[in-house]
């Protein structure tokens, strides 16, 4: 696991880069800086909505005596969805608005989920429970 996050670290800043210049081959330097910005404003905006939304539901379900499971991986997403949002490039813009937007969140949810029940029965994850 962590030597693909290694790998990620590596190769993603890389790419972004070849993306930057691409684009700005294409479009211009301006462009460029400009649709980084629009897309983290745009990204934050939808952060901020799917999160309050996300943090409602929790608590209508706490309310009615329900573990809030989904909104729990939905958080995750879309904390992980907005601080790659926050980074600069058009390749984490696209990971980042997949985690954000419900459509696209519900597939990866799954996976996300598959990956914590593979380090629960692995054991690299304990639950406590009272």
């Amino acid at each position: 696991m962590f030597r693909w996050l290694f790998l990620l670290i590596l190769i993603v800043p890389a790419l972004e880069i070849g993306v930057f210049i691409w684009a700005g081959g294409k479009i211009g330097g301006l462009s460029v800086i400009g649709l980084i910005i629009l897309t983290g404003l745009f990204g934050a905006t939808l952060a901020k909505q799917q999160g309050t939304e996300t943090l409602r539901r929790a608590q209508t379900n706490m309310n009615t005596g329900q573990l809030p499971a989904e909104e729990i991986f939905d958080g995750i997403c879309i904390l992980i969805g907005a601080i790659v949002l926050l980074t600069p490039g058009f390749i984490t813009d696209i990971f980042g608005f997949l985690l954000l937007l419900p459509v696209t969140r519900n597939p990866l949810k799954v996976w996300l989920k598959a990956i914590v029940q593979q380090m629960i029965n692995k054991g690299s994850v304990t639950i406590y429970r009272r």
